[in-house]
C-alpha cells in the first residue's frame, strides 16, 4: 500500500489524516458527511498520485454511506477495526489515555500501517443481506417497545383496574389490548355478561372459548376503586397505550412475514434452515451477524470470541483462572442463547456430555447438534467443508437461573 487512510467517523463531520508507508503524516482535515465532503475526500486521494486500489481505509463502522461511497468508488481496501481496538491502542500515542478526534485519525490510520497484515479486509454483503439485516433490526426494536409499552400499561392498570391486568395470559396480546378499549373501567367491565364476552372474543379471534366463562369470573371478584378523577387519567392512558401496543403488534406480525419471505430467497437459506430448533426469525438473526463473507471469520474460536460463548483464560507465573467472557457482540450472543433453548427440545436424543464447571455455576448437560456449511474453512483435510457443532449447555447458577449459551464451535 502507498497510501494509509483514517477516519474517525461521526454523524456530522468525519476527521481524516494520511499517512504514507514510513509514517509521516501526509494530510490532515476534516470533511463533511455529505456528497461534498466525501468528493473532497476522494480529490484528495487523488492530489497524492494513488489509485483507490493502493489505500487503505481504516474506520470503525461498516454502517454508513461514506462506507458505500468509497466502495463505489473502487475503494477495495477497507478494513473495519473494532472500537476496542482503536481504544487499547491510544496508549501508542499518548499514555495518559487523552483522547480527540485528529489523534484517532491518526491512530487508526497508524494501525493500518503498522498490523494491515493481521486485519481483514472488509467485504459488502450482498442487498438481500442488508434487507434481512434492516428487518432484523426493527423486529428486535418492536419487540423492545411492546415489553416497553406493556410494563407501563400494566403499572397504569394496578393503579384503578388491577383485575384486568391479569385477566389474559399476557398483556402483549390482541384480545388483551382489545379488552381494555372496549373495557377500559372497572364500571365496563362489570357490566359485560358472558353471551356478550363470548361474542366479543369471537370478533377478535380468542383462540380459547373454553376458559371464557373462568376469565369472566375474574372480574366478579371485589376490588379496590381508585377515586373517579385519577380513573379518567389512568384510563386515558391505558387506551393511548393500547393503541400504541396494538400498532406494534401489526408491526411486528407484519415485519415477521417480511423476514421470511426474505430469507427463502437467500441464497443460504438451505444451510441457515438446517439448523436444528431455529425458526426464521433465528435463521435470519444468524445471517445477519454471519453475513455472506464467511471468511471473516476464519476459525472456531473467533465465531466463538465474537459470540461470548467461551472463556477468558487468564494465565501469569502460578497464578491462572478462568472468567466469563465480557467482551463480545452481545446480540450476537443473545441470539446464540435464544437458538441453543429453542435446539434443546430439537435436540432431546442426542448425547449428553457433561463439562467443567465455571466459576459459581454448575453445568448439567450439553446436547450436541451437526450444522453443516458449506466454504467455511475447516480445519485439517476435510476438502474446504466445514462442520459448525452447536453444544448448547445447560447452566444452573446459584440463583437457580438458566443461562445457555453456545459452548463450542468445532470445524
Amino acid at each position: 500500500m502507498k497510501l494509509y487512510l483514517g477516519i474517525d467517523w461521526s454523524e456530522s463531520k468525519h476527521d481524516i489524516c494520511l499517512l504514507n508507508p514510513s509514517g509521516v503524516v501526509q494530510a490532515q482535515t476534516v470533511i463533511e458527511h455529505s456528497e461534498i465532503g466525501f468528493c473532497q475526500l476522494d480529490h484528495l486521494r487523488k492530489q497524492m498520485g494513488v489509485s483507490p486500489q493502493e489505500c487503505a481505509i481504516g474506520l470503525e463502522t461498516s454502517h454508513s454511506i461514506l462506507v458505500d461511497f468509497l466502495w463505489d468508488r473502487s475503494y477495495t481496501a477497507i478494513y473495519v477495526l473494532p472500537p476496542t481496538l482503536v481504544k487499547g491502542s491510544r496508549t501508542r500515542l499518548r499514555s495518559s489515555g487523552a483522547r480527540d478526534d485528529p489523534s484517532d485519525a491518526f491512530l487508526i490510520a497508524d494501525i493500518l500501517r503498522t498490523d494491515l497484515g493481521r486485519l481483514h479486509c472488509w467485504q459488502p454483503d450482498s442487498l438481500l443481506t442488508r434487507q434481512l439485516r434492516a428487518r432484523v433490526r426493527f423486529f428486535d426494536f418492536l419487540t423492545k417497545q411492546i415489553v416497553r409499552l406493556t410494563n407501563r400499561q400494566r403499572a397504569v392498570l394496578l393503579r384503578y383496574c388491577p383485575a384486568t391486568a391479569n385477566l389474559f395470559s399476557g398483556l402483549n396480546t390482541l384480545i388483551a389490548q382489545h379488552f381494555i378499549l372496549h373495557y377500559p373501567t372497572p364500571q365496563a367491565a362489570d357490566q359485560l355478561d358472558l353471551p356478550t364476552f363470548r361474542s366479543f372474543a369471537k370478533k377478535h379471534r380468542y383462540p380459547r372459548p373454553s376458559k371464557l366463562a373462568g376469565i369472566l369470573a375474574k372480574l366478579d371478584h371485589p376490588h379496590p376503586e381508585a377515586p373517579q378523577e385519577l380513573v379518567r387519567i389512568y384510563q386515558s392512558e391505558a387506551q393511548e397505550l393500547a393503541r400504541m401496543l396494538l400498532e406494534a403488534i401489526r408491526l411486528k406480525s407484519s415485519t415477521k412475514k417480511e423476514i421470511a419471505s426474505l430469507l427463502t430467497q437467500h441464497p443460504d437459506y438451505e444451510i441457515y434452515a438446517s439448523l436444528p430448533g431455529a425458526g426464521d426469525y433465528l435463521q435470519a438473526a444468524l445471517l445477519s451477524k454471519l453475513g455472506d463473507d464467511r471468511q471473516r471469520i476464519g476459525r472456531a474460536n473467533h465465531l466463538q470470541a465474537l459470540a461470548g460463548t467461551c472463556p477468558v483464560t487468564v494465565s501469569s507465573g502460578k497464578r491462572k483462572f478462568v472468567r466469563f467472557r465480557h467482551a463480545c457482540d452481545r446480540d450476537f450472543r443473545r441470539i446464540a442463547q435464544q437458538w441453543a433453548k429453542s435446539s434443546l427440545g430439537v435436540l432431546s436424543g442426542q448425547t449428553l456430555i457433561f463439562l467443567k464447571c465455571f466459576p459459581g455455576v454448575i453445568l448439567t448437560a450439553m446436547p450436541t447438534a451437526v450444522w453443516r456449511i458449506a466454504g467455511w474453512q475447516s480445519y485439517g483435510d476435510c476438502g474446504g467443508i466445514g462442520y459448525l457443532t452447536m453444544k448448547a449447555t445447560i447452566c444452573n447458577s446459584a440463583e437457580r437461573k438458566v443461562n445457555l449459551f453456545i459452548a463450542n464451535f468445532d470445524f
